[in-house]
């Protein structure tokens, strides 16, 4: 049965390295999806014991976010335990979306690919294109053919896992963003719940990555509003709710 958005309850995974910055992303899932905090439950694997199936069972929507001082491709001390989670959330049909780091961690629990790749790294504001798929797609079809996007990262996801479905790329960086036929599991290697300004604020906890002061101030000048990619967020929460217990 449809969840009405005000009803909705989302379990936010988290893989920060301090209070700050975990708590600036919840601000930021709060903010750009529309939800009253109480409506949103976040645990910190980094602290925190991964959740279990019945920790999920009182969210109807499952988000990963990103980890500014963790890889994907890396094994860390919560890694064997939440990609089981994943598993089992896939395996129940439960609503899942990835960002950035998340959206890695997704693909590589179900099967897929997550490689190192400094020489295409981005961060600040990049241009996507959808593909085909994109453009006919729930989610993503409301999008224009190509957007920018605020971004993030040097790894990103080199092959999809079974049933997946490509529905953004650009030139250095397939895989942009994608989904599971027939499902509600989605991934964005883009930042949909960040603004400009949020995405400056949470660059300057991590200016250790970027000590060069005049660096950081030709990154600030190059990020620009990104409404289509902002919109992602609240748009895939609003389908997923209606297509719960369909």
């Amino acid at each position: 049965m449809p969840v009405a958005l005000n009803d909705l309850r989302l379990l936010l995974i988290q893989i920060r390295d301090g209070a700050e910055v975990a708590r600036h992303e919840q601000i930021c899932v709060i903010e750009q999806s529309g939800l009253e905090p109480a409506q949103i439950r976040a645990v910190n694997v980094v602290t925190e014991r991964v959740p279990d199936s019945s920790d999920a069972d009182e969210a109807h929507i499952v988000i990963i976010g990103g980890a500014g001082a963790h890889s994907a491709c890396d094994d860390d001390h919560f890694t064997g335990d939440l990609i089981r989670f994943v598993r089992a959330m896939a395996d129940r049909g439960k609503p899942m979306l990835g960002c950035c780091w998340g959206h890695q961690f997704i693909a590589r629990a179900l099967g897929g690919e997550v490689i190192h790749d400094a020489a295409n790294a981005e961060v600040g504001a990049v241009k996507l294109e959808l593909t085909g798929a994109g453009m006919v797609d729930a989610v993503f079809g409301a999008c224009p053919r190509v957007f920018p996007a605020l971004a993030g990262h040097q790894d990103r996801v080199s092959r999809l896992p079974s049933g997946g479905v490509e529905l953004a790329r650009n030139d250095g960086n397939p895989n942009q963003a994608f989904c599971i036929d027939g499902t509600m599991i989605y991934g964005t290697q883009f930042h949909s719940e960040l603004t400009p300004e949020r995405l400056i604020e949470r660059l300057s906890v991590y200016r250790h990555y970027m000590p060069d002061d005049s660096e950081f101030d030709e990154l600030r000048k190059q990020i620009h509003p990104t409404p289509d990619a902002r919109r992602i967020l609240r748009r895939y929460l609003e389908i997923a709710a209606q297509r719960i217990g369909a």
